[in-house]
């Protein structure tokens, strides 16, 4: 982060879901605050980034400390990242900074109000916005407001320059950043594709960085010491050639602390990337797939082309080939999916036997086609955001709620990577997604809560069900719990495991410790609210 002898006239700011995350968009505009007419803007330029858990007043506290008291200096800007995950809080912080320092110019921009922005409060509260692209559009702006002439309009759509005019952010990330969290990079922008769920499909393609100059950028990240690198490219492996590149480049840079995730099209994997990815250790790449729906007529609603055939055999292939993590993803919600046709997905899906499935609810996100299903699907979303669907034509409202309770258990329990052996008994059945639900009703029945359920707690309503309910046999599941226990590091004392001896310190083998560690640090790197 730029040191500065004074205070700044000019703030970046936004506010993440987690201090892991950090801002790739604020570093974009950071990066280009001294090109297309903002020249001599940089020095004057802060960023400042905090969490969506500090209260709305600590970050106007911080934000007006940042910018010190009103003087000769002129006008001070403050530039806000607004997401579906961080409105609510971002429009009470714009809320107390105009009331505490009305002449400070505040300018939005963000996917959150970059469509249908004509009703948010935000927006009526801030003095500008640009919609779309900022890279151009913000340094422009800025100079306007602090040089002249006045901007004379309030909403400016953003410019969408070649890539080549753009300055790549990467020497934007401090150390701290390399040292504490995600980094986040793109090799290209957009998405080809039209799923109708999901903001890229207003882009009309995908758009490539220079090659050359992105890995110039990842080497200069890698020998600052960089190992963490999350693509954010909608489709990584799109163009094979330029996937086959970037995974050689890092190949050739292979550490054991080296960590690449990668969100990739499910039926594209031709020969000549699967071998690429062959060469891979454990532990290295992780693999994010949007299944979202194995239903071919929800496919067809969407918009969504998907192979399923090619699909099953890419992720059976990475599973039983390769060492990639598989981190997969469920929409439940979308027009015209009823909880059996997502029950058979799930069961298909669960039978490759991905590391993750991450089981998402549909979210009406601003913008996207989704609205042209609203009436005749049945579609009621939450009116405030993340704009959760609530009850679709074919789900009740009683049948979401019992949904939700699920995906909650589910993360609890397979996604934590904690019960393996007593999840793969709890599954067991004509449908596995059945029997998980059977599960879910009786511990929501049981507990009554889906929060503050510890692995202790969790780890006995397993042997309670699978004992009782299920009548397994009791010292066998107690042996499977405890196997289960011991292998995810914890050494507290579960009440159905009283009286059992184990060697509770024995250390995890190291290989896989430190995939756990890191798996489980990057499982948190997907922002929240997502889909796509």
């Amino acid at each position: 982060m730029l040191k500065h002898p004074c205070p700044p006239r000019i703030i970046l700011c936004t506010l993440n879901a987690k201090f892991i995350h950090a801002s790739l968009g604020l570093r974009y505009l950071l990066a280009n605050m001294d090109r297309h007419g903002g020249e001599g803007l940089r020095a004057q330029t802060l960023l400042q980034e905090f969490t969506i858990g500090r209260t709305p007043k600590d970050i106007v506290d911080a934000l007006l400390a940042g910018l010190g008291e009103d003087d000769s200096r002129g006008v001070q800007i403050i530039g806000f990242g607004v997401y579906i995950w961080n409105l609510s809080q971002t429009t009470e912080v714009v809320r107390l900074l105009k009331q505490a320092r009305p002449d400070i110019r505040i300018v939005l921009g963000g996917p959150e109000v970059s469509h249908e922005w004509e009703t948010q409060p935000i927006v009526k509260l801030a003095d500008h916005l640009i919609t779309g692209w900022g890279d151009v559009s913000f340094p422009k702006l800025c100079r306007a407001i602090i040089h002249g002439p006045q901007p004379l309009m309030k909403v400016i759509t953003g410019e969408q320059p070649p890539l080549d005019q753009i300055v790549m952010p990467y020497a934007e990330y401090s150390d701290a950043d390399l040292a504490h969290r995600l980094l986040y990079v793109e090799a290209s922008r957009g998405c080809p594709f039209k799923c109708e769920f999901c903001l890229s499909s207003l882009d009309k393609t995908a758009w490539a960085f220079d090659l050359d100059d992105f890995l110039a950028a990842m080497d200069a990240l890698y020998q600052r010491g960089a190992r963490n690198f999350k693509f954010v490219d909608r489709t990584f492996n799109l163009k094979i050639d330029a996937s086959i590149r970037v995974l050689e480049f890092f190949l050739d840079r292979l550490t054991e602390d080296l960590f690449l995730h990668f969100e990739v099209v499910p039926d594209h994997l031709p020969d000549r990337l699967k071998e690429m990815i062959a060469r891979f250790p454990p532990g290295v790449l992780q693999f994010e797939v949007g299944i979202q729906s194995f239903n071919p007529a929800v496919q067809q609603t969407i918009s969504r082309r998907q192979d399923n055939a090619k699909t099953e055999a890419n992720l059976h292939w990475l599973m039983t080939e390769s060492h990639a993590h598989l981190h997969t993803d469920l929409i439940f919600g979308l027009p015209g999916e009823t909880l059996a046709s997502f029950a058979e997905g799930f069961d298909r899906l669960y039978a490759i036997g991905p590391h993750e499935i991450q089981l998402g609810i549909l979210k009406h996100l601003r913008g996207t086609p989704m609205a042209r299903h609203t009436a005749e699907f049945g579609m009621v979303y939450d009116a405030d955001a993340p704009y959760i669907v609530q009850q679709t034509g074919v789900v009740d409202e009683a049948t979401m709620l019992r949904f939700k309770r699920l995906a909650r258990y589910w993360d609890l329990l397979a996604n934590s990577g904690r019960f393996k052996q007593s999840l793969a008994l709890l599954m067991l059945g004509p449908s596995a997604f059945q029997a998980f639900m059977n599960f879910s009703d009786w511990l929501w029945e049981s507990s009554g809560k889906t929060s503050g359920l510890t692995p202790e707690m969790l780890l006995d309503a397993l042997f309670a069900y699978l004992t009782g309910v299920c009548a397994h046999e009791l010292e066998a599941i107690r042996q499977i719990l405890l196997a289960d226990y011991v292998a995810s590091g914890a050494r507290s004392n579960p009440a159905c495991l009283q009286g059992l001896q184990a060697d509770r310190g024995a250390p995890l083998a190291r290989s896989a410790s430190a995939l756990a560690q890191r798996q489980a640090r990057h499982g948190e790197n997907a922002a929240p609210a997502s889909q796509g």
